[in-house]
């Protein structure tokens, strides 16, 4: 590895990005920026049920208007290509066949209803009940029968009671219990096709990614992915989670909050720096609300001194750029 410092710009066209993914994104790219780090634009792509014709495109654009770059991307290549993920199958397949042949996985026939039903009640602050372990009895060589009955399944990782800890560069010191507080946990389908968790572990490694920085709702995916590095032997990086922005009603910004849309905001004939200015207030980075160009920012940038908690997006903030589009 070469040591360089290395964050990444990883959108999911499963949508449009929103003003909750920009605020995100600025944040990723003024920690690698501000200390002349190399950055990867990434498409995570794998989710093919929900992927969105043209929305990978679209991102590529929205990213492009906020004023942010990259140095290697599907658009400008690079050495560590390929940079969307349903181009690279062949390597988390081969990751797949490791962890077949080391036992660290089985197949799982329990559909999430069935998960919901057998599964305890979910821990304060856990995104989903803790898997059971129904299906941890099988081996591996199991899934051949099951592809011939035509039987659906999914990989598990079979997770340990290890606690781990990292030190989180904004969220403190984190520690879990992977298998008794997350449980084993989908790193692919039955045919083949990678789970998220698999397929960001590979890509962080694979481009030598050494800084991650992302919304805290993806606190306990690290724990999942440590599990990951430490089965490779291989060296994670530095963690930062973000707290999310949030709508009045407590709950992830989305559309129940109103067209927040990037696309929306630039066919409206909004200026890139009138949101950036939003969002760099809203990060504690200026004291107002004022326009500003995201290159602008660098100079001063301290992650020391983003706010620690959600930001409220509230109805007025939007009212802000809806008049755009209706005048």
């Amino acid at each position: 590895m070469s040591g360089r410092l290395t964050g990444r710009l990883a959108p999911s066209p499963t949508g449009a990005q929103h003003v909750g993914n920009a605020r995100t994104y600025l944040l990723a790219w003024l920690s690698i920026r501000s200390r002349g780090g190399r950055l990867i634009l990434r498409i995570e792509d794998i989710d093919s049920p929900r992927v969105k014709a043209g929305a990978a495109q679209q991102a590529v654009e929205d990213l492009h208007w906020l004023g942010l770059d990259w140095d290697e991307g599907p658009d400008v290549g690079g050495p560590f290509a390929p940079y969307v993920q349903t181009e690279n199958l062949p390597a988390y397949a081969a990751a797949l066949d490791q962890l077949r042949t080391s036992e660290r996985v089985y197949p799982c026939t329990c559909s999430r209803t069935d998960v919901l039903a057998a599964a305890s009640a979910p821990h304060a602050g856990q995104e989903s009940p803790v898997y059971p372990g129904t299906c941890a009895v099988r081996r591996s060589s199991e899934a051949l029968s099951l592809l011939k009955a035509g039987t659906p399944f999914s990989w598990r990782f079979r997770t340990s009671s290890t606690r781990l800890s990292f030190q989180d560069r904004l969220a403190g010191p984190q520690v879990c219990s992977v298998h008794d507080e997350l449980g084993d946990f989908v790193i692919g389908r039955g045919d083949g096709q990678p789970a998220y968790q698999l397929a960001v572990v590979l890509d962080d490694h694979r481009m030598e990614v050494t800084e991650v920085l992302r919304g805290d709702d993806l606190l306990s995916s690290t724990f999942r992915q440590l599990e990951l590095y430490d089965f490779f032997g291989w060296k994670p990086p530095e963690f930062l989670h973000v707290p999310l922005m949030i709508g009045p009603d407590g709950r992830r910004l989305a559309k129940r909050h109103g067209d927040t849309r990037l696309a929306t905001l630039r066919e409206a004939g909004v200026e890139a720096e009138e949101l950036i200015g939003l969002l760099a207030w809203s990060c504690g980075l200026q004291p107002e609300v004022r326009p500003v160009a995201a290159r602008e920012l660098l100079a001063d940038f301290d992650p020391d001194r983003l706010i620690r908690a959600p930001f409220v997006f509230e109805e007025q903030m939007w009212k802000r750029f809806a008049r755009r589009s209706s005048g």
